[in-house]
Parts: structure tokens; sequence; C-alpha cells
């Protein structure tokens, strides 16, 4: 009976909403994504190339920074790509396999990205709170072993999640009201007792997204209330432009992952939805290589450099 079950999950296919079922919007905005895919992809990877090809970068920040981008690349590769697919082709259809595929990858990218932010703050909180216990504290040791756990713990974790939404039955609707595979709207066309799996979700989210958002946000605290007791504004500034790329980064992205889970299933909307994962899919990405090159010297001179190295 087993077998069967899991044969019959096998041959289920789900269909994608998608965007739009207009077809003159159809190619436009399949243009729109291209073009955003593109400078998605064309600004993190050069802001990875630039910090991996030069020495003087290979510090916490900016391994760190190096790790946002390889994520912000592969979460957007996880889920455009597919966009794209059904806006050019009307190809709807994504087997039940890619489908719990594209959402545990989605899932362990988003909280592999939760995890990496608290270490960016944290690396902040002792850059501005302990300098003169900076570099004993932030070795580069303990660096990769932030970054490689924030990758190792978010892809163990979205195991479960996957696990469960896998172990549940689609018999009534396989049309996901969605652009992509994610948890909510499978929840919301599954014909099985959901609540095990929504629980699941909640402890799972007081456990590791929760505590990391929490280091983050004591970490701001702390750092702010540091720099108000620097007496010269001009050093007040300048500790606080070390981090605003950072904090502009993170109020951007749990604002934006907060109104797409910190509710229930049951008030779930479609087109509200549709547009914040936009948001988190598509300008995030695009807006992170922008927010960590406009005002950072370093940045710019290793893209600089890197220029005149294709150059010659």
């Amino acid at each position: 009976m087993k077998m069967i079950l899991e044969n019959k999950k096998n041959e289920t296919v789900f269909s994608i909403q998608g965007l739009t079922d207009i077809p003159e919007l159809q190619f436009p905005t399949f243009l729109i994504f291209l073009l955003c895919y593109i400078i998605i992809f064309w600004g993190n990877i050069t802001i990875f190339l630039a910090i991996l090809s030069d020495s003087h970068l290979h510090t916490p920040m900016y391994i760190f920074l190096l790790n946002l981008s390889l994520l912000d690349i592969s979460n957007t590769s996880n889920i455009l790509p597919k966009i794209l697919n059904v806006l050019l082709t009307q190809h709807k259809f994504i087997s039940f396999l890619g489908c719990m595929s594209q959402m545990y990858f989605f899932l362990s990218l988003t909280l592999s990205e939760v995890l990496l932010l608290a270490a960016m703050a944290y690396d902040r909180y002792v850059a501005i709170c302990h300098p003169l216990h900076y570099f004993y504290l932030m070795s580069l040791r303990h660096t990769f072993a932030l970054a490689t756990s924030s990758w190792g713990i978010g892809f163990l974790d979205a195991i479960g999640h996957a696990v469960s939404v896998s172990n549940l039955c689609f018999c009534a609707s396989h049309l996901i009201d969605h652009i992509f595979c994610d948890m909510t709207p499978l929840l919301k066309i599954s014909c099985s007792d959901t609540f095990k799996v929504e629980m699941l979700t909640f402890v799972e989210g007081a456990i590791l997204p929760i505590p990391a958002f929490l280091l983050t946000l004591i970490s701001y605290v702390f750092i702010i209330s540091t720099i108000l007791q620097i007496r010269s504004a001009e050093g007040r500034q300048k500790a606080f432009s070390t981090c605003t790329s950072h904090l502009t980064c993170v109020t951007i992205f749990y604002g934006t992952i907060t109104c797409m889970y910190m509710r229930p299933t049951t008030s779930y909307f479609p087109k509200q939805d549709k547009f914040f994962a936009l948001l988190f899919i598509v300008l995030i990405p695009m807006l992170n290589p922008v927010i960590y090159s406009l005002k950072n010297q370093d940045v710019k001179s290793a893209l600089k450099k890197m220029k005149k190295k294709i150059m010659c």
C-alpha cells in the first residue's frame, strides 16, 4: 500500500498559477524578469569575484558578504528560471519531485541567509563594542565556522519541512496559486490534516529563525548604544557607516519575510503573497550588491582592480 501511495505521489503533477494569464502581458513580463535575473546574477557574481580576488578583503565582514552574494544567486536561480519558463512557454506544470526540491532549496537557502545575517550582526557588534578583542573573537577560523554553520544548519533544518510536506496527500486540486512551490500554498491545496506540519513550522521557527532575529536585534541595540557614547560627531558617523549597509539589508529582509510567513495558513492571500514573494526573490538580491557597494570604498577599490585586470 505504501509503495502504491509513493508511486502516485511520484506521478503527481502540480500546476503553478504564475504571475499573469493575460497573453499580452506575458512576454513583456518575461523580458522584465529576464533583465532582473541578469542584473541579480551579474551584480552578485561581481561582488563575489571582487572579494575573492582581493586579498585585502579576506576579512570576516567581506567573507560573510561573499557568502551572502552566493546565497542570493542560489535562491534566485532556484526560482526565477521556472517563472521565466512559465511566462515564455506557458508550460505551468512541475513534477512532485521538482516541486518538493524547489521548496526544500528555497527554505534551506532562506534559513541559511537568516543565520548568516545574524553572524554578520555579531561581527559588527564585536568590531564596534569590543574592538580590542576583534581579531581574537572574529578570527578567520571562527568566521569560516560561522559561515559554514549557517549553510549546514539551513540545509539540515529544511529536511524536516520537506519530508513533512511530501508526506501530505494532494488528492483534490493540484493548482498552486503562487509563483513557485512554497510551503503555504502547498498546505492550502492538501487534503490531509496540516495541523502537525504547521506546528512543526512554528516550533522550528522558535528554535532557529526567531533566536537568530533576536541575536541580530540585540547586537544592534548594543551597537547603537556604543555609537551614541562616542563624543565626536565624526567618530559616530564613521562607526555607524560600517553597519548601515547591513542594517538596511536586515530591515528589508525581515520586513519581507515577516509579511510572508509570520501568520497562520488561514490568512493566506495569493495576490498579496505573490507580491511579497517577488520582493523577496527579485528585489532583495538585486538591492544587496548596490547597498553593500554604494558607500563602501573597499569594495569600490576591489572592483576597480578587477576591472583593470580584465582590461589588461
